[in-house]
């Protein structure tokens, strides 16, 4: 069998006509519609014909239909239309092949090529340079090797392109060694030959040798500086990056739209806001601002740097391709584009905490039919998670399984975070177990929410489980089996995996690990502990640790180490609004009045605002929010009325008001009016007159619950036989059987 190797372009659609006029009186404008346009039904119409007269037996036809087919990226008619062909020379199967590999379907080019082999069909350099490259995107060496040992075995002739292909896959496919040889064997080398080589380099983090290659380069074209800068920034390198970025800008080459993405790659992981608006004026002047590509990492962007309005108002201005007809079509790469900028956006919104802007674009993104990949998939549950959207969460989910994405361990952490967060441990639990091949971060997510549910004795066995199983544990991980055994007072344990945190892993103790054993030994009752702790390990600068302090000096009413904590915090943040309510609110419950009003009068003076408490339920995909005392609701004088009469009939199996909670100095009748109305009993009152007895009543508070509301909750679901749920600004509290899951211990 000889060599063969045809030119692409050896068959031109003049011939084509000429050949189609042969068996059937088309006219010019259905040709030049075919030929010009992407009508699926002009294509059909084309075969249709050349089928019925017989001339999609002509090799040349059958060929140009194929083509005509895989330029409009119809590859499903493609696949069938190369079927139908009897005798498929080497053109029949590239023309399929480039198909497939341009949307990036390489196994499919590769199983394309061994029936190709199988045929007998062979090769010209065209196809075995998309080969090869299909086998670098999949890191399928066997195959680039046998390759490259055929061609070396039939004599023949490499040009630098074909070369560039072989030494491409021995550097992606991992055998470093042979491609430093093959590089050093190549006779001519191009900018593509050295760019490969400085980007191995870059991969197996060799940042010296890709530098000292890039300065040696005979020729630095853009695509060059696009390799080493965007190399050294995946290396973390970000600042030596931004130094070749100037340097390009003084010395280099004009910017592409490589560059400029590359560039706003680099901004954002730098933070440089100023920098990035200066290349997005460059963008404007140059008019790149339409490419989909460009456009995409100017979003991400300033997503990344916090500036969601300037994010949005470009997302706006992209062009929508809304819902798809049937002769309607974009490109892949335009695809592509459309549903990376649709999920930066997501993302951004999720990580600026903009929970609900995030859940209301991800419907819409839904509703234009764009495609959910796992990452806005995963970003949109953790913003369920963090907003509280049970609802959202589970359709999610249900969508998730509907559509029939793997369920990896990154997507399944989220779900298992949004289940704890939403209040529902079961499902969370259930999640947690139904997934395989567990990973730190998923074990670290079931930890973390048996600490938020109050589960600290399952949170110790998760963590011991994990660590037999040869998992081991991150900073995150130590927070949260810390963060459960300060909610459970497990003392001695949380002692214990402090320890081993510094000493068996190696782990430097930060801000949110002191804080928990601060609060572990005051939750506990070991003031005096706690005090010792904060200075022996130096961290009396950390307003957060003071501020757990204080709050335990309240749970075990000790007002005069209360007192010199919160002068301590003041000192460090004088505007914090939680110091002055704890301290006022210590000073009250022991019936020091004047002492409560000089904390409120320096809290006014200084002009500090205290943040209101508030409660929500959300019913229906309806939100409702009350505070205390209010009669803005639809339904105040309903809820009102249930609430009177609940809190009467609870007083007769044994629920009293605790008015030492009321921090003004008034008679006791008008203390517990206060109490009564706080926001959580309206919004629990609100669950209760709108749902039936079988559903669980959700509240959301973003306060710690007093101890009159959490009794009175108690009472209530012992009475009504009603599970109810509240998360506070600490913890989950379920209700049930007039018991709560903290066991009193908050």
């Amino acid at each position: 069998m000889r060599w063969t190797c045809l030119n692409a372009r050896s068959f031109s659609s003049t011939t084509f006509f000429k050949q189609i006029h042969l068996f059937s009186p088309l006219s010019h404008g259905i040709q030049s519609y075919c030929y010009h346009s992407t009508n699926k039904s002009a294509i059909r119409l084309l075969h249709a014909k050349a089928v019925k007269s017989g001339s999609f037996q002509n090799l040349s036809v059958a060929n140009y239909i194929l083509s005509l087919s895989v330029k409009s990226q119809y590859l499903d008619y493609a696949q069938k239309a190369f079927d139908e062909i009897p005798d498929r020379d080497v053109r029949t199967w590239t023309i399929l092949m480039s198909g497939y590999a341009r949307i990036g379907a390489s196994r499919m080019v590769l199983d394309l090529f061994r029936g190709m082999q199988i045929e007998g069909v062979l090769p010209n350099q065209y196809t075995l340079s998309s080969v090869l490259k299909c086998c670098s995107s999949v890191s399928d060496l066997q195959t680039g090797k046998g390759i490259h040992g055929w061609i070396l075995r039939n004599g023949i002739n490499l040009d630098v392109v074909l070369e560039n292909s072989i030494l491409d896959v021995y550097v992606k496919c991992g055998d470093f060694d042979y491609a430093k040889k093959l590089f050093e064997l190549m006779v001519e080398k191009d900018a593509v030959s050295w760019n490969i080589m400085v980007g191995a380099y870059l991969h197996v983090g060799d940042m010296e040798k890709s530098l000292n290659m890039f300065r040696s380069l005979p020729y630095k074209e853009v695509s060059s500086w696009n390799t080493i800068i965007d190399g050294l920034m995946q290396n973390g390198y970000e600042r030596t990056g931004l130094e070749l970025l100037y340097e390009m800008v003084k010395n280099g080459p004009a910017f592409n739209k490589v560059t400029f993405s590359i560039a706003l790659v680099l901004v954002s992981s730098l933070y440089i806001m100023e920098l990035g608006r200066q290349i997005h004026g460059r963008i404007l002047r140059l008019g790149l601002q339409k490419d989909g590509f460009v456009r995409t990492s100017l979003i991400d962007m300033y997503c990344k740097c916090g500036k969601m309005e300037k994010a949005s108002m470009i997302f706006r201005k992209m062009p929508l391709n809304g819902v798809r007809t049937q002769n309607s079509k974009i490109t892949f790469d335009e695809s592509m584009t459309e549903i990376v900028s649709w999920s930066s956006m997501v993302s951004g919104y999720v990580r600026n905490g903009e929970y609900e802007e995030a859940m209301k674009l991800f419907i819409s993104m839904v509703g234009e039919q764009v495609e959910v990949d796992k990452f806005t998939t995963t970003s949109i549950v953790s913003a369920c998670a963090n907003a509280g959207n049970l609802e959202l969460g589970r359709q999610i989910h249900a969508y998730v399984l509907k559509v029939g994405y793997t369920i990896d361990v990154h997507l399944s952490s989220s779900l298992v975070d949004m289940y704890a967060k939403c209040g529902c441990w079961d499902d969370a639990w259930t999640t947690f177990k139904q997934t395989a091949n567990l990973n730190v971060v998923l074990w670290t997510s079931m930890i973390t929410g048996c600490a938020l549910h109050g589960q600290g004795r399952q949170a110790v066995c998760l963590f011991e489980q994990m660590m037999r199983e040869g998992i081991k544990p991150n900073e995150v991980t130590f927070v949260g089996v810390l963060t459960a055994c300060s909610h459970a007072g497990l003392l001695e344990e949380g002692c214990k995996y402090f320890r081993l945190m510094k000493e068996v892993y190696g782990i430097k103790p930060g801000f949110e690990h002191f804080t928990c054993m601060v609060d572990l030994y005051g939750r506990a009752g070991h003031l005096d502990k706690a005090k010792d702790f904060i200075h022996e390990n130096g961290i009396s600068h950390l307003s957060g640790v003071w501020r757990s302090f204080l709050s335990s000096c309240r749970l075990h009413k000790n007002i005069e180490m209360g007192k010199w904590v919160s002068e301590t915090l003041l000192q460090l943040e004088p505007l914090d609004a939680g110091t002055y309510i704890l301290l006022s609110n210590m000073c009250a419950a022991s019936d020091s009045w004047e002492e409560a009003a000089k904390v409120r009068s320096l809290m006014q003076k200084r002009r500090v605002n205290k943040v209101p408490g508030q409660s929500w339920i959300q019913l229906k995909n309806q939100v409702h929010t009350f505070v205390m005392g209010d009669r803005s609701h639809p339904q105040d004088k309903e809820i009102y009325s249930y609430l009177d009469e609940l809190i009467g009939t609870l007083k007769g199996i044994g629920y009293s008001s605790d008015v030492k909670l009321v921090t003004q100095d008034v008679e006791e009748e008008q203390r517990e009016v206060l109490l009564g109305y706080h926001s959580e009993k309206l919004a629990i009152v609100y669950g209760i007159i709108s749902t039936t007895s079988e559903i669980p009543i959700r509240i959301m508070k973003n306060l710690r619950v007093c101890t009159d509301c959490h009794s009175f909750i108690k009472f209530t679901s012992q009475l009504l036989h009603r599970e109810i749920i509240v998360r506070d600004i600490h913890r989950f509290h379920h209700f049930k059987h007039g018991q709560c899951s903290c066991g009193d211990y908050w």
